[in-house]
């Protein structure tokens, strides 16, 4: 019996040595948990954000670049005996600061115990020159780089737009999982629109450390590293003296310029006003700074050459003789008397010939022109002629590039308004119209609205003699890549070309002996131009000015908006004029009328 127990006994004990044998085999044999446990206390995972590509203007000057930045990142569970006295002096805070930082940490999206988390951001290089040497007195803290943008001149700050960090609806909208957690995404502008050209692609460091937290090198020699990719190059259509030169006319105003060149609606400026240094949304500053910018009452923010809609004025007189001019309801010597009736005009002549009404502006020519496009007797019923003759002229209008978006490579741009019989139905609320209620559409005012851009393509359109590419930013993405496929196709109104020579005639006659003639006239350049001064009751007018130049051949087109500067003639045809000799010429001939514009007393 004694035996038998004592056989049991040993049974056990063998049988207990041999599963503490084999589990002691599998774990240190077969199953790698432990070491990677053990292993993990030493190694770090540091993140790679890459270089985001540059932007260049058109002639390769830097206008955007990289410079660095950094990141202190915590690790929760490595954090030993914070001494909080010599943390806070260090790092310039105070303890309740403190205290709210690492509330907010535990609140944020992606909080890990174990990994690092971004503590506080973008410290310079000052910074860190000033705490790296004692941060080996804070176990669990550690330094991230990565850069912020940076910039060569303090202009285009709508255009080229701003990097801040990824938020909340951006990330649930991300499928393809690319963002984390405090990456960096565009915003606004170039950096938005080319964000996935521009971004790069991140990579991926594992550094071995001892106890101590200092960095003993590569893990495993860096066999599991991967590298970060930088973002493409932006080469950009802007030519930036010229942006420069447009931002100085334009300081202390508000309003818009736009500057393409004709022949491949390359962008050469876009200039919007009251506007604000791009720098003020990088670094340290960017939240202090964006509710400073964004509370502005003159709105920076608002990218007035896409978004601002303006009524055209007397700018839209040339496309309404263009459309009248197809549709054979007038010819270059119609003949219309200036009655003043039922639309007031300046006194220019008891009445003029197309070209004359043009370069005058006379309202009510083309009050006359739309009405004998509208109502052609198409129906016996006056409203159902009137239908009919404004949907074939809405068709005209669109086709100038009117009424919907262009599609430039800008977020946010508005459409403007061409109006519809749709729109007329609904205001009326199906009353029946016609043409007396509506006329005011003949000369650029009622319900019409155009954005900036938008005229400008269309000053474009016309030194082209009736067509033209979409307006662009970007000329190449890379340094040696071409612009998007859809920037090189041509686009032709449905007004035949040669209507377009009296157009351009008209506008040249504008400059030499019309209403530009005082401050839009050069020397030895023919400008060709329109003014417009639009209704904006009850503040002052809207001044507005459209130009091309030279005559033949164009280089430049311009559109100017001036807000609550009265006549087109003075703010906005002194700007644009001055814009072509910036460019043509290097350099303006009449200092008299620079000063005239910066000094801006226009009424």
């Amino acid at each position: 019996m004694n035996e038998s127990r004592k056989n049991i006994i040993q049974l056990v004990i063998i049988a207990v040595a041999v599963i503490f044998l084999v589990k002691l085999f599998s774990i240190q044999v077969l199953d790698d948990t432990y070491a990677q446990a053990a292993t993990s206390n030493i190694i770090q995972k540091v993140v790679e954000y890459p270089y985001r590509g540059t932007i260049k203007d058109r002639n390769g000057k830097l206008i955007v670049f990289n410079t660095p930045q950094f990141d202190l990142v915590v690790t929760p569970k490595e954090v030993k005996q914070l001494d909080t006295a010599k943390f806070c002096e260090l790092f310039e805070l105070t303890k309740e600061e403190l205290k709210e930082k690492y509330q907010t940490l535990r609140k944020t999206r992606g909080y890990s115990y174990v990994k690092p988390n971004a503590f506080i951001k973008q410290l310079s290089e000052a910074d860190l020159a000033r705490i790296q040497d004692y941060l080996i007195d804070f176990p669990g803290f550690d330094i991230q780089a990565r850069t912020t943008r940076a910039y060569t001149y303090p202009v285009m700050a709508n255009a080229l737009g701003y990097v801040s960090e990824v938020n909340k609806r951006q990330l649930d909208r991300d499928t393809a999982g690319y963002y984390r957690q405090g990456d960096y995404i565009g915003q606004s502008g170039l950096e938005s629109y080319y964000e996935n050209q521009l971004r790069g692609k991140r990579g991926v460091k594992y550094k071995k450390k001892n106890v101590r937290g200092i960095e003993m090198g590569d893990f495993e020699d860096g066999r599991f590293d991967t590298l970060a990719v930088r973002g493409e190059n932006l080469i950009t259509t802007i030519d930036i003296e010229l942006q420069r030169y447009g931002e100085e006319l334009m300081d202390g105003k508000a309003g818009s310029i736009v500057a393409i060149e004709p022949s491949t609606g390359e962008i050469l400026s876009i200039v919007s006003g009251p506007t604000y240094d791009p720098a003020d949304l990088t670094g340290k500053s960017y939240s202090k700074n964006f509710y400073r910018i964004s509370s502005d009452s003159l709105n920076p923010l608002f990218n007035r050459p896409l978004m601002a809609q303006y009524r055209p004025g007397s700018i839209f007189k040339i496309i309404q003789a263009m459309v009248g001019l197809q549709e054979g309801v007038i010819n270059k010597q119609t003949y219309i008397p200036c009655v003043m009736y039922p639309m007031k005009c300046h006194y220019h002549g008891p009445g003029e010939t197309l070209v004359g009404a043009i370069t005058h502006s006379c309202n009510p020519y083309f009050y006359n022109v739309m009405k004998r496009m509208v109502n052609q007797d198409v129906s016996e019923d006056p409203f159902e002629d009137t239908r009919i003759g404004l949907k074939k002229w809405n068709e005209y209008i669109e086709s100038f590039g009117l009424g919907s978006p262009l599609g430039i490579d800008l977020p946010n741009e508005k459409s403007g308004m061409v109006p519809s019989v749709a729109y007329y139905d609904r205001a009326y609320g199906g009353r029946p119209w016609k043409y007396s209620n509506i006329y005011s559409i003949a000369i650029g005012e009622g319900e019409n609205l155009v954005v900036p851009i938008q005229m400008a393509n269309f000053a474009a359109l016309v030194a082209n003699r009736g067509y033209y590419y979409i307006p662009h930013l970007v000329k190449s993405v890379g340094d040696s890549g071409e612009p998007l496929a859809r920037f090189t196709e041509k686009h032709q109104t449905m007004v035949d070309s040669k209507y377009f020579d009296i157009a351009v005639e008209a506008m040249s006659n504008v400059v030499k002996e019309g209403t530009g003639q005082y401050r839009a006239k050069l020397k030895d350049i023919e400008v060709c131009g329109k003014t417009g001064t639009v209704q904006n009751d009850p503040l002052p007018d809207h001044s507005v000015f459209i130009a091309f130049a030279p005559r033949d051949n164009p280089k430049i087109a311009v559109s100017v908006y001036v807000e609550d500067a009265g006549q087109g003639a003075r703010a906005a045809a002194s700007i644009a004029s001055l814009m072509i000799e910036k460019y043509l010429l290097g350099g303006t001939e009449r200092p008299q009328i620079e000063a005239y514009v910066k000094k801006g007393d226009f009424l």
